[in-house]
């Protein structure tokens, strides 16, 4: 196995993400235009089809932390671009609705073991102090891999079947890169770090708001993610190759939402919560009010992706406060409640597209997101992070964001935050990846 820095690994792990979630997973919706059109499928079954990759996500996400178990960090994330590589090939080659449902599936269940690998690796490879900054950084990934795609539809809007069989051979460099990078450990939590304390019922209580707030809120983007770039082709009359700029404009805009969530964080989650949601909503109407201009549509997009890439990050942070010690769970809850309304969303989007059209369609979604919006004071916020007896730690700035995140996941025996054990250089992990195979 090579060696990687701290920042050599985030940058790699990014890379990772960008082929698993941004190509593999969320690059779909650029084509359903063209797909749609060769392939004479309906909007209600492309809503199906769309809704097939958010269930093997969940099923997939499940499964992985047992098998991080079994196979270690370096073969799981081979599984996972293994499995990236023939969904991806399955799509390039689909002549029907139920082979191109096949294919987009086994993307999902890569794009679900993808980030357990990566942070099993993460745990040995990186030091505990720079979690925080590695984690955002592979988060920017699904914006990058959105990005990546972009041009394969501003020039290639027509040659779906070619762009995917392209973005097969980007997976299968990720699977070569996984063998030469990624450690073959398993142990995500390290051994002498004390057991996580049993889940209260206060934290189950606040696990379930906090669910159903990333359920509602995957409900709520499903028709953007996959609908947007044919309701500027059929509402709209734009060229296909011009949708390419929303999934563009998307991108950019969510490299800003780790920085979003750890202001949120900061100050107040569930204003944050509200107001993003309020502005994931506006961008659905608005894209619907104004499908025939490409600088509105783009705006739109501009603050969809802001908005949607700021809330997953708030999610993410939120689940790792409110399960310390339990990191092959706390960070995975909200994004399997998000991808379930995602898979609820997308088939719902499509029979309505049917039956009412797109404007109005989009529009009632936009209603659900500012009726989700105003019951964000039950979002479970700042204050609930922290043990009753310790209200001294809300007043330092250094107790939160992401960081503070990951520095309050785990302790010692001695109830105190864990350190590790042997200090290493950068890029020495020898030490680390022995600690997590322990």
């Amino acid at each position: 196995m090579k060696t990687l820095s701290n920042m050599g690994f985030a940058l790699f792990g990014a890379a990772l993400v960008a082929i698993s979630y941004g190509l593999a997973r969320f690059a779909f919706g650029l084509f359903v235009p063209s797909i749609s059109t060769e392939l004479s499928i309906t909007p209600a079954m492309i809503g199906v089809i769309g809704a097939f990759p958010f269930v093997s996500f969940v099923l997939a996400t499940l499964m992985a932390p047992k098998a991080a178990d079994w196979l270690g960090a370096r073969y799981l994330a081979m599984l996972s671009g293994t499995l990236g590589v023939a969904g991806l090939a399955v799509i390039s080659q689909a002549g029907s609705a139920s082979l191109l449902g096949v294919g987009v599936f086994i993307c999902g269940v890569c794009t679900g073991l993808m980030m357990p690998a990566l942070t099993a690796a993460m745990q040995a490879l990186v030091s505990r102090n720079m979690h925080g900054r590695v984690s955002s950084i592979m988060n920017a990934g699904t914006s990058i891999g959105i990005i990546v795609a972009v041009p394969t539809v501003v020039f290639l809007s027509d040659a779906w079947r070619v762009t995917y069989a392209a973005f097969a051979v980007l997976a299968s460099l990720g699977v070569l890169a996984a063998w030469l990078f990624i450690p073959s450990v398993s142990r995500v939590v390290p051994a002498d770090a004390a057991p996580p304390p049993p889940i209260t019922g206060q934290q189950w209580s606040r696990l379930v708001r906090l669910a159903l707030f990333a359920f509602a809120m995957g409900f709520v983007a499903a028709p953007y993610w996959l609908f947007a770039p044919d309701l500027l082709v059929s509402l709209g009359g734009l060229s296909g190759h011009l949708t390419g700029w929303l999934w563009f404009a998307a991108g950019v805009a969510g490299l800003g939402g780790a920085v979003v969530s750890d202001l949120a964080d900061r100050n107040n989650p569930p204003i944050t919560q509200a107001l993003m949601l309020m502005m994931l909503s506006a961008s659905l109407v608005l894209l619907a009010a104004s499908p025939n201009q490409l600088g509105l549509a783009m705006f739109s997009a501009l603050i969809f992706g802001g908005a949607y890439m700021s809330l997953t990050g708030l999610y993410l942070m939120t689940g790792i406060r409110l399960l310390p010690g339990r990191l092959s769970l706390g960070p995975v809850l909200p994004f399997m409640a998000c991808a379930l309304g995602q898979a609820v969303g997308s088939p719902v989007i499509g029979a309505l597209v049917d039956q009412l059209g797109y404007a109005n369609a989009f529009s009632l979604f936009c209603v659900a997101g500012v009726f989700i919006a105003l019951l964000s004071p039950l979002y479970p916020g700042h204050i609930d992070y922290f043990a009753e007896d310790t209200p001294a730690l809300l007043d330092s700035e250094e107790d939160t964001g992401l960081q503070a995140a990951y520095d309050q996941q785990l302790f010692d025996e001695n109830g105190e935050p864990y350190e590790e054990s042997v200090t290493t250089e950068p890029g020495d992990t020898s030490a680390q990846t022995n600690l997590a195979n322990t």
